[in-house]
């Protein structure tokens, strides 16, 4: 288990995502990255989907990438990683001959694909699918915040019901906004038998780096969903973007665990846990939830979604590990 402060020593010696990028300030996903990457090692190679973090961090003719990276589509995050897993390990045969060998030669590669929730949920899950069911060694993670940022805020099926989106706006016929519950992608992940699937949160490095650690740990396809709030299309303070992924988890909207081997185990179980209005109400997507009465009853809605998804998460705990 680490240390923040080990934590910070091990991002600053790592240099993975440098000054300069272009991301919003107070934007949730450099430190995703950066400790991520820090868990990895120097000998890690990258790739990212096409969304806020790739156009934040590769504006021509600049980079703030520290470690090898490579830009791809919007859908094939996951295929391009694990091609170049492919390559690295038939470059690794006795009986190949190449210029490369010796450059990778007595290292322990790790291979890493990044992508927001567009690019996972909806766009790359085809990708995404295939390279579980096939097995490639490689970690996958979602930087997850709730909708299509770098486009405009458009809603993804990992935006949560209730959220207000320009693709899925509150008005007379559609209180709500987002009307439709967010995918689970865990458990997608899971129905293709990998070995280890977490969600972490922003607001916790630790647990996120150690989740980090032991993914890379095991062989085969592993997936991180990360929680991500965006201060841009989220609409709240700058710098509160920890306090409110700490408030999903408090609120148990956003719950931390993992599922290695097939079972559950809960990294963090508030004690008192808070009302999701707590944590509704510091954004701007939830704002028409709290103008009269009509409104007011989708948080109670809201409210039952969280706490049966939170007792059948439980429940799998215990049930799993038995």
């Amino acid at each position: 288990m680490i240390t923040p402060k080990d934590l910070a020593l091990k991002i600053k010696e790592q240099e993975s995502l440098v000054e300069g990028g272009r991301w919003c300030a107070g934007c949730s996903f450099p430190p995703i990255i950066r400790t991520v990457l820090a868990a990895a090692g120097k000998d890690v190679i990258t790739t990212s989907a096409t969304g806020c973090l790739e156009v934040t961090s590769t504006i021509y003719p600049y980079s703030s990438w520290g470690v090898p990276f490579m830009h791809n589509a919007f859908e094939n995050s996951a295929s391009t990683t694990t091609g170049l897993e492919s390559a690295y390990k038939y470059l690794q045969k006795d009986n190949v001959k190449s210029e490369l060998k010796d450059k990778i030669k007595g290292k322990n590669i790790k291979f890493v694909a990044f992508g927001g929730d567009g690019g996972t949920y909806d766009i790359g899950l085809q990708a995404l699918s295939g390279a579980l069911e096939r097995g490639h060694d490689f970690l996958y993670v979602c930087y997850d915040n709730g909708a299509y940022m770098n486009t405009g805020n458009q809603r993804s099926s990992a935006t949560p019901f209730g959220a207000a989106a320009s693709t899925a706006q509150s008005g007379k016929a559609h209180l709500a906004g987002k009307e439709e519950r967010r995918k689970d992608l865990i458990k997608i992940a899971l129905a293709h038998n990998i070995k280890y699937v977490a969600q972490a949160s922003a607001f916790n490095l630790t647990d996120l780096y150690n989740k980090a650690e032991k993914a890379f740990s095991i062989k085969g396809p592993k997936l991180l969903l990360v929680y991500s709030p965006c201060i841009s299309n989220w609409q709240f303070e700058e710098g509160d973007g920890p306090e409110i992924a700490k408030l999903a988890t408090e609120t148990n909207f956003w719950p931390l665990y993992e599922v290695e081997d097939g079972k559950y185990k809960l990294n963090y179980k508030p004690a008192s846990p808070k009302p999701i209005e707590e944590f509704l109400k510091r954004q701007n997507r939830f704002k028409h939830l709290f103008k009269d009465e009509n409104s007011k009853k989708i948080i109670e809605e809201i409210q039952q979604i969280v706490n049966q998804d939170w007792q059948k998460l439980q429940d799998l705990v215990e049930f799993t590990n038995r």
